[in-house]
């Protein structure tokens, strides 16, 4: 799969598979184009892009400036370079965020959006309850000051819910899928984490004008799903499917239910524009 170029000449790595409306999928914090396995292999007819954000994942060799304005940028200039249309855009988590920052670069380009176990605020702020409270940003930051590694595998068990992986069927899978991912520098992962404690997306929520999915699962601990419904009410052409018994990564947990979600939309989608 190929490198492409951003606006400063920096490479950085995308995946790009099968054709048809093109569906673009954004990774979140610390993982990489890796975790849309089952997307890769279960949506049909649809074109699935997938970018390993700066510092992460293949592109973890271009970081520098790991804010939201920057993320977005490598984001339009992907999909300017690949010349996208009707793009449904998927956002998971910071991706969520990350989707909402670029929104107004691609509106023109976008078909949907879905914001997947998402917030428009990380951390909590005045008017918002449904963050992490500033302690537990600054602890979340000092673990990985000490041990990204340590730190790391605490998040991921935050993933998943009590007994969500016990019994699946592709729990090894998903558990090798996860290790395999590149882990970024600790240097990117503060950077990151640092633009998620500072970011407030709530100003922009109710000049979203594309049709948006919401998904999330109904005992997320990293992004609560108050915070996915806070922007199902204030984004006007929202919808919100909420996953029983899951946490934070439902297109893993519940990969053949999210894939027929987003292929439904996909779909609702086409026949709107027909």
């Amino acid at each position: 799969m190929p490198w492409y170029e951003n606006r400063t000449g920096k490479r950085l790595w995308y995946e790009d598979r099968a054709a048809g409306r093109p569906v673009v999928l954004i990774h979140g914090w610390c993982m990489s184009s890796a975790v849309w396995k089952y997307q890769f292999d279960d949506l049909d007819a649809s074109r699935v892009i997938a970018p390993d954000l700066r510092g992460h994942g293949l592109s973890r060799g271009t970081s520098g400036f790991l804010d939201f304005e920057s993320f977005a940028n490598d984001l339009v200039d992907l999909c300017e370079l690949l010349d996208l249309e009707h793009v449904v855009l998927v956002g998971w988590s910071m991706g969520g965020q990350i989707a909402l920052q670029a929104y107004s670069q691609l509106s023109g380009r976008l078909a949907g959006m879905v914001l997947v176990s998402a917030t428009p605020c990380f951390t909590t702020v005045e008017g918002y309850p449904y963050g992490l409270s500033a302690t537990e940003s600054r602890g979340m930051r000092l673990k990985v000051e000490r041990n990204l590694q340590r730190a790391l595998e605490g998040f991921y068990s935050r993933l998943f819910v009590e007994g969500e992986l016990e019994n699946h069927p592709f729990a090894g899978d998903i558990k090798q899928l996860l290790s395999s991912v590149t882990l970024p520098d600790t240097a990117a992962v503060l950077d990151a984490l640092d633009a998620l404690a500072r970011t407030d997306m709530r100003p922009i929520l109710d000049s979203i004008a594309t049709p948006t999915l919401i998904l999330n699962g109904t005992e997320d601990r990293i992004c609560l799903p108050e915070a996915s419904s806070y922007l199902k009410e204030r984004i006007p052409r929202a919808e919100q499917v909420q996953f029983p018994h899951c946490g934070h990564a439902p297109f893993l947990t519940q990969s053949p239910q999210f894939n027929a979600e987003l292929l439904k939309f996909v779909r609702s989608i086409s026949e709107q524009n027909a």
